[in-house]
């Protein structure tokens, strides 16, 4: 059973400290070798944001310049290289114990790229994976997929173009790969696919890969999350 929890459009740094919050909760529960199943798909929409992971040496002049923009810019500890988030565009954070499906890092990118490229299905776009990371229409990528794992509890996730702007990316070399371009649900399908129209189809593409169940997060459990990240940024903020 995983919970779903529907964020809306939220910032990136208020939905990163809600998926370390969760992830928490699972490497407690292990810790303290309790039976407590906290898997969760966080369903969000991000305002414009940069992001970068791991490995990306982005030099300070050009951060400052996607700033100018009107994006954040944020370093994370997923893997893989620069790409955008904005609104119109699905973004997906399991924080799932992948030893409830299986201790296997690859399988696990492998599934999350088959469940978007199942829901492309549905939708008559023709999806496939490359030698790269995500899932591509041709050579034009519809989803980036960047994940952490620690003690198999992933974060971070899938970005899904839905019906979003697209000309954010030609600002960048989206994920360090050069001549290749990217591509949405709408653009390949002439039909808007606003983000609320997509959701139940990837959660249904999601319980067919994972062989899971979907049941919403109670109302008290996300406020005692959301009370512990606001608790946190007001600290942070002080501090600063």
């Amino acid at each position: 059973m995983v919970q779903i929890w529907k964020l809306g459009l939220i910032s990136y740094d208020t939905a990163l400290k809600i998926q370390l919050a969760l992830a928490r909760k699972h490497l407690d529960a292990i810790m303290n070798r309790q039976n407590v199943n906290y898997d969760t798909l966080l369903l969000v929409e991000h305002k414009p944001v940069y992001t970068v992971g791991i490995r990306d040496q982005t030099p300070k002049d050009e951060i400052l310049r996607l700033r100018a923009l009107g994006a954040e810019f944020r370093k994370t500890n997923r893997g893989g290289l620069i790409t955008f988030h904005g609104p119109g565009q699905l973004v997906v954070y399991p924080v799932i114990n992948l030893k409830n499906y299986k201790a296997s890092v690859k399988w696990y990118v492998n599934s999350l790229e088959e469940t978007v490229i199942k829901l492309c299905e549905v939708l008559g776009v023709k999806a496939n994976r490359s030698p790269h990371t995500g899932v591509w229409v041709g050579d034009n990528k519809i989803a980036a997929i960047g994940i952490h794992a620690s003690r198999y509890i992933t974060t971070h996730g899938i970005s899904l173009n839905c019906d979003n702007d697209l000309s954010w990316f030609s600002y960048i070399n989206p994920c360090g790969i050069p001549d290749k371009g990217v591509t949405s649900l709408s653009k390949e399908t002439g039909m808007k696919h606003p983000i609320e129209n997509i959701i139940p189809k990837f959660l249904c593409s999601f319980e067919k890969v994972f062989s899971c169940k979907f049941e919403e997060m109670e109302t008290k459990a996300q406020e005692e999350i959301l009370n512990s990240v606001y608790s946190k940024l007001m600290l942070d903020c002080v501090q600063q």
